[in-house]
């Protein structure tokens, strides 16, 4: 088996399982921005690749895959049960996101959690060579840290916390608070999305384990009794920002783009929000703005469109069932109440789009509504603005997602004030050409300066600066 200099371990792994018309099985890379930043780095590093291959009960063997050895982690229809869709997806997505829905707390859950995340451990240890680095990645595998230092001590390990991490007085309800603390804490560095999330983290590590915590980061007493330092600090995470100006450059995505706009009617304005199909977007405060706005008649349904693309998420999870009858009675109620037979008040979507599409939709787009009641990044922000070539368009964006921290020329709102969105909207309805070009310029300054290579190369810098900590404390101690 393949030794491997980094190791990066993610619920799944970065390809897609597509079968033919033959039942032949293959291959197929999958979207996303994290595949996209580690991709070059582990093809230097000879890097691999653990995850569950996405789908139950298949069992296949590490392969190769572009220059990347994949680890396949199998996962029984029980483990995609209790470990994913119960542990990972509703005790600890909802408790981590401010209890907008409320977490269920079931021990066959746990227990299902702790035997994968070890399944998980191992798969690493295996792949990894003497001296490697591992990079555990998201909220699915907190205990694979701890797990791991105790298997492999020669390794430096770093974990990425993709979601926000709640505040204590939240964080206190989990049953299993210091085993989660633990198992993070088997890290060397522990990354997050905003400084607030960091703090958090933190906070939650004194007050349930009383140990130290310092700007320079957390001191972890060891088994032998000595003490090693797990640094934990914001490393907000990005978009690959040149492939979306690219395609925003091209002439076939462009006539899309002019093409999807004479689709709906040529509207004087269109609105576009992209989202999971998930509770924590704010999508049913953002569908009740929209709708008051065409009530109040501050909006006509044949001057102002809203598109609002929601792609599938967790369909067996049952709060995710009742989001979407919400969402999709609340848009048949302000279609059928506002729609004439040229113009539609919503166009609403429920299934995913390629890159390209969403791309001419971006540039179609005059509004980007981006309104999360919580949210650790909201990588969507970011792409719309890479898109924004033209300098044109707005952006209205939710305090509570964490890219607010670092887009502050965007329109900001708190969705829970509903009027306070109304206003929003009407806003970036109405600004002016110069405001919007004043205001875009700084926004993609930002995105294309801080994209996701130039956050991987921060985060494995840091994991570097511990991996050499390591060694010298390791000479001393051979020395001594």
């Amino acid at each position: 088996m393949t030794k491997a200099e980094l190791v990066v371990v993610a619920n799944r792994l970065p390809v897609d399982r597509v079968v033919d018309g033959s039942g032949e099985p293959s291959w197929r890379r999958s979207p996303g921005g994290l595949v996209t930043a580690l991709e070059p780095v582990m093809r230097r590093a000879d890097g691999a690749w653990v995850g569950w291959p996405g789908q139950p009960d298949i069992d296949v063997e590490p392969f190769e895959f572009e220059g990347a050895y994949l680890v396949p982690v199998s996962l029984s229809s029980d483990d995609v049960e209790n470990y994913y869709e119960g542990m990972s997806n509703d005790t600890f997505w909802p408790l981590y996101h401010d209890v907008i829905a409320e977490p269920r707390y079931r021990r066959v859950w746990w227990d299902s959690y702790v035997r994968v995340n070890r399944r998980f451990a191992e798969a690493a240890a295996d792949a990894a060579a003497e001296g490697a680095e591992v990079w555990v990645q998201d909220y699915q595998l907190q205990l694979v840290p701890r797990m791991l230092r105790e298997m492999r001590p020669d390794l430096t390990i770093g974990y990425f916390h993709h979601i926000p991490f709640p505040a204590y007085g939240l964080y206190s309800q989990l049953p299993w608070r210091r085993q989660v603390l633990d198992g993070l804490l088997g890290a060397d560095v522990i990354g997050f999305q905003r400084v607030a999330d960091a703090g958090n983290f933190a906070r939650a590590v004194r007050r349930v384990l009383r140990f130290p915590t310092k700007a320079s980061g957390i001191t972890v007493p060891e088994a032998d009794g000595a003490t090693r330092n797990a640094l934990a600090k914001a490393f907000p995470i990005s978009i690959d920002a040149a492939s979306y100006v690219e395609l925003a450059q091209r002439p076939d995505i462009r006539a899309r783009a002019a093409e999807i706009r004479a689709e709906l009617g040529n509207p004087r304005k269109i609105l576009l929000g992209v989202d999971r199909l998930d509770y924590t977007k704010g999508i049913r405060h953002r569908l009740k703005a929209f709708g008051e706005l065409l009530e109040d008649g501050r909006v006509s349904v044949d001057d102002v469109t809203l598109v609002q693309v929601a792609s599938p998420s967790r369909e067996r999870v049952e709060a995710y069932v009742q989001l979407r009858d919400e969402i999709e009675l609340t848009v048949g109620r302000i279609n059928g109440d506002y729609d004439t037979m040229g113009h539609t008040a919503i166009r609403y979507l429920h299934q995913a789009y390629p890159r390209e599409e969403m791309v001419a939709l971006f540039l179609a787009a005059d509004v980007m509504l981006v309104t999360a009641l919580r949210d650790g990044m909201n990588l969507v922000a970011k792409e719309y603005v890479a898109s924004r070539v033209d300098n044109r368009g707005v952006l209205v964006l939710s305090e509570f997602a964490g890219a607010a921290d670092e887009l502050p020329s965007a329109v900001r709102i708190n969705p829970h004030d509903i009027d306070g969105m109304k206003d929003a909207i009407m806003r970036a309805i109405d600004m002016p050409a110069a405001e919007q070009g004043r205001r875009m310029r700084a926004l993609r300054k930002r995105v294309i300066e801080h994209d996701v290579a130039r956050w991987s190369r921060s985060f494995l810098a840091a994991l570097d600066d511990a991996k050499s900590v390591k060694r010298r404390a390791d000479a001393r101690r051979a020395s001594a």
